[in-house]
């Protein structure tokens, strides 16, 4: 018969006085009893772990666990009577100061730090102190010492940080979904809801960001050549869609100010009240085009082509083209009623046929251009330049 003093694991408190008369399985049970645990394993104070009957002698100290390994709890005690047995305070057997190592980092931080802000919280119940010992068990230590956390030490520091000072602070290339992902794992709740927001506000900003080239190339490349691709309303501001086949894609409404589509096929798209203004389109081809009321303010679209052979016409009514450069441009056949080409320079451009009924002229420079057959009737055609024309203007062209 031997009698020992078991502690639980990791604690130095509520000590049980257990007398082992034929095994370690008696004592284990006893001990499944005493701390309502399920009793597997029993260390020493240095960690030795006891598998033998004949290890023990009476008084000694031990350390009984579920099956989790050793857990020191400070200064190693000598064997002591059972008439000096007290349970003696958290704050002799613990220190205040723990150190974690979270994926191979080493943090160093107080318990009340990890306990008082989110008292509910893992990181709480692993190294808060109740009348019984841990409220939960806490994981295995390193060979510093150091209590082992598998979990990425990148978004676990702005969480610590978070449980010091009360406010999230973290920098710009961590992941606010990382660290979101690990408060709900270590149960911090008064952060969640923060995080959620930044994440939510973040996407909007995101969604507000315009597409690039690469998002209409992957879109191209997706879609099969006997579906509509839609673009309707989407921003594509500044982007660079230069020498692109872009036929037949409704662009209405969209948003291509200042974009870079120099070569570009626009053929048979839909650019209805699109903005275009000072986009580089110069070389690109605009057959068919259906252009009803679009803002091409600015634009430059030097030798463009509108004529297509088979006979379909560009749409251009209504479109605002003030101050746009379409020098050398083939616009034959083009619907250019009561458009706004203001000081724009259509120097040189194939006219013929062209419908600009009711257009505002002023200031436009026509040199060298070819209206035959052009529709120039109510157009204010003041101050507009008409120089070396290939084909005179008739008075028919221009009465209503």
């Amino acid at each position: 018969m031997k009698r020992v003093i078991v502690f639980r694991n990791g604690t130095d408190v509520d000590g049980k006085v257990i007398l082992v008369t034929h095994s370690l399985d008696e004592l284990l049970n006893t001990a499944t009893n005493k701390f309502g645990i399920v009793a597997r394993r029993l260390f020493t104070p240095q960690g030795g772990e006891i598998d033998d009957l004949k290890l023990l002698r009476d008084d000694d100290i031990l350390y009984v666990s579920g099956g989790e390994g050793f857990i020191p709890v400070g200064p190693i005690r000598g064997p002591v009577r059972t008439n000096e047995l007290s349970p003696p305070k958290a704050s002799n057997g613990l220190s205040d100061w723990v150190t974690l190592n979270v994926g191979g980092k080493y943090f160093t931080t107080s318990r009340s730090t990890l306990s008082t802000k989110e008292p509910n919280s893992m990181l709480a119940r692993m190294f808060a102190e109740s009348d019984y010992g841990y409220n939960m068990t806490p994981s295995n230590v390193d060979s510093n010492g150091a209590y082992l956390i598998d979990r990425s030490s990148t978004y676990f520091e702005p969480i610590l940080n978070y449980l010091r000072n009360g406010q999230l602070i973290y920098d710009t290339n961590v992941n606010p979904e990382g660290i979101l992902e690990e408060a709900r794992f270590f149960g911090v709740e008064s952060l969640v809801p923060q995080l959620e927001n930044i994440i939510q506000s973040s996407q909007r900003s995101r969604d507000n960001l315009p597409l690039t080239r690469r998002d209409v190339i992957n879109a191209l490349i997706q879609s099969p050549l006997s579906s509509d691709l839609r673009f309707q309303g989407v921003n594509l501001a500044g982007a660079d869609l230069s020498r692109l086949d872009l036929r037949n894609i409704n662009f209405k409404f969209a948003c291509l100010h200042g974009c870079r589509m120099v070569g570009t096929n626009l053929s048979w798209c839909s650019l209805e009240r699109a903005d275009l203004s000072h986009a580089q389109m110069e070389g690109a081809q605009l057959l068919g085009v259906k252009m009803l009321c679009a803002n091409l303010e600015g634009a430059n679209m030097r030798g463009c082509n509108f004529e297509d052979p088979s006979g379909s016409r560009t749409n251009m009514e209504g479109v605002n083209l003030k101050g746009a450069n379409l020098e050398g441009s083939n616009m034959a056949g083009v619907n250019l009623r009561v458009s706004t080409l203001k000081n724009a320079n259509l120097q040189n451009c194939d006219l013929r046929a062209a419908v600009l009924a009711g257009a505002d002229l002023e200031n436009c420079n026509l040199s060298g251009s070819d209206l035959h057959e052009a529709n120039l009737r109510g157009a204010n055609l003041k101050d507009a330049a008409f120089e070396l024309m290939l084909t005179p203007l008739h008075m028919s062209q221009t009465i209503r």
